[in-house]
């Protein structure tokens, strides 16, 4: 017969391990919170802070809406066959629409550049719309690369006309998005290229490869045009746009990031890039992120245009699957694989705080309307 000290003795024992077994389980869950996976992808609210949306169709929109996406539509002075203005209209477009899913950025062409009356006129375009609705302004690589004074010299981003323009953009807090230069694949032999995408783009755009343009302004060029502008302007909100073209180097960014405080970068059309580092470097480019988690975004670059004769549905898929893909890069640590990038990568597999960072919270941060969007 057991006494009544072994009864107590059991009891406590069978306690112990429910207890054991309570805080294990517990331990579990809290580590599987810390972490997002593959099938959270539709749950989680994000934002694609890059996009370019120049149609009435709303396919995009549609599985932007299914993917559980807010979207940037970004106006660019970048397209012969569709100007700015017209831009703009898609982008209220579909703004009217779904005005609870999309916003957009504005942007100014040089048109007449070497008037006396250029800032003026710009500002006044940006004046009519912000009060439309636009969130900030666009400036893209025809600056720096395509355009020309009257004395046939390149504009750089630099060029003392653009202060003024700069200064009201800075004393009223409108965020300025910067495309300026290109990844440095740009100056480099098709070759030597280091992404798939890049390979495909420069050899079907050569006029933009300037490595067969050694007259044109160099890479070093672009970034200290662009470095000094910021010097000039140092409460300007700025967002360097594809990485700041700098997305060949983590110590780069890292640099201009200390340097200039109220730079942001967002990663649209570059993540094959941060993939293909952490093919060589997993550790650094993992640790790159997780440090200046506050001053990365989420963005594609996808696109869709009044020209796009493209399938719907395959328009869909293509959305679906690049967002999905990328999910699954920066939340878990599985194997993965992309057109741009030769062989397999890992995923990064950041904590589930820092995805919501990256995803959403840094852009309702800098853009204040998305917080006033769907929640």
């Amino acid at each position: 017969m057991k006494t009544k000290n072994y009864i107590l003795m059991e009891i406590a024992a069978i306690t112990l391990i429910i207890l054991l077994t309570f805080v294990s389980a517990c331990n579990r869950g809290g580590e599987k919170n810390d972490y997002y996976t593959e099938s959270d992808f539709e749950k989680v609210n994000k934002i694609d802070i890059h996009c370019h949306i120049n149609t009435t169709r709303t396919a995009f929109m549609e599985q932007a809406i299914s993917d559980n996406f807010r979207i940037l539509t970004v106006n660019t002075n970048a397209w012969d066959d569709i100007t700015i203005y017209e831009q703009e209209k898609f982008s209220l477009y579909q703004i009217n629409q779904f005005p609870r899913y999309i916003s957009y950025l504005t942007t100014f062409t040089l048109d007449d550049w070497d008037d006396e009356g250029w800032h003026n006129k710009t500002i006044t375009l940006i004046k009519e719309s912000i009060d439309k609705g636009a969130i900030g302004v666009k400036v893209w690589k025809n600056i720096g690369m395509v355009e020309k004074d009257k004395n046939g010299e390149f504009i750089m981003i630099d060029d003392p006309k653009f202060d003024p323009v700069f200064s009201f953009l800075e004393d009223n807090g409108i965020p300025l998005y910067g495309h300026l230069g290109e990844p440095k694949n740009c100056w480099l032999p098709i070759e030597e290229m280091t992404v798939n995408n890049d390979k495909k783009y420069f050899k079907s755009n050569p006029e933009y490869h300037m490595y067969l343009h050694p007259e044109f302004p160099s890479y070093e060029d672009q970034l200290e045009a662009r470095d000094h502008m910021l010097e000039k302007h140092p409460n300007l909100i700025f967002v360097g746009a594809h990485l700041g073209s700098m997305e060949w180097s983590i110590d780069l960014m890292t640099e201009h990031l200390e340097q200039f405080p109220n730079m942001t970068l967002e990663m649209a059309a570059r993540i094959c890039h941060i993939a293909a580092l952490s093919q060589k470097d997993w550790d650094k480019v993992r640790n790159f992120i997780i440090k200046y988690q506050d001053r990365i975004m989420y963005g594609t670059d996808n696109s869709d245009s009044a020209e796009n004769d493209n399938d719907p549905k395959k328009l869909k898929e293509h959305l679906h699957n690049v967002w999905l893909t990328d999910w699954k890069f920066f939340t878990t640590d599985e194997s993965i694989t992309m057109w741009e990038v030769d062989g397999e990568i890992k995923g990064l597999k950041l904590p589930r705080e820092i995805i919501d960072k990256i995803y959403f919270k840094n852009a309702e941060k800098l853009f204040p309307k998305f917080k006033k969007m769907k929640t």
